[in-house]
């Protein structure tokens, strides 16, 4: 009896829908940081960090795509001991959502020490 570890698409189609729940995370709170930002502080400029992480959730999406694709192309090519790619996409996730809440941080301590 042969068994044989790797799950043919299920693996690699469930991490991928995983990241594309991430994704439309993102999203939705830059939209919000977009709609919300800019009332509470009354300038129009601080729907940039709404923008950027639009943007960078494009990029984020973009990259997991093709991460995806690669993934399931070894799998499929080299089965269960294919040599898949390092965790860089996850550390630099890491180091964005870190700066999120560096950035959040500072935007709620400027509100704490404004007078009125």
């Amino acid at each position: 009896m042969t068994s044989e570890l790797f799950d043919p698409g299920l693996q690699p189609e469930r991490t991928e829908l995983a990241w594309r729940r991430t994704c439309l995370s993102l999203a939705i709170g830059s939209l919000v940081a977009m709609r919300l930002l800019p009332i509470a502080f009354g300038n129009l400029g601080w729907t940039a960090p709404g923008v950027i992480g639009l943007a960078l959730t494009g990029v984020l999406w973009i990259i997991v795509r093709r991460r995806g694709a690669a993934v399931n192309a070894r799998l499929r090519r080299d089965g269960d001991h294919a040599r898949l790619p390092d965790a860089t996409l996850l550390f630099a996730f890491v180091l964005l959502v870190v700066g999120v809440g560096v950035l959040s941080l500072a935007i709620v301590g400027d509100a704490a020490l404004r007078p009125g």
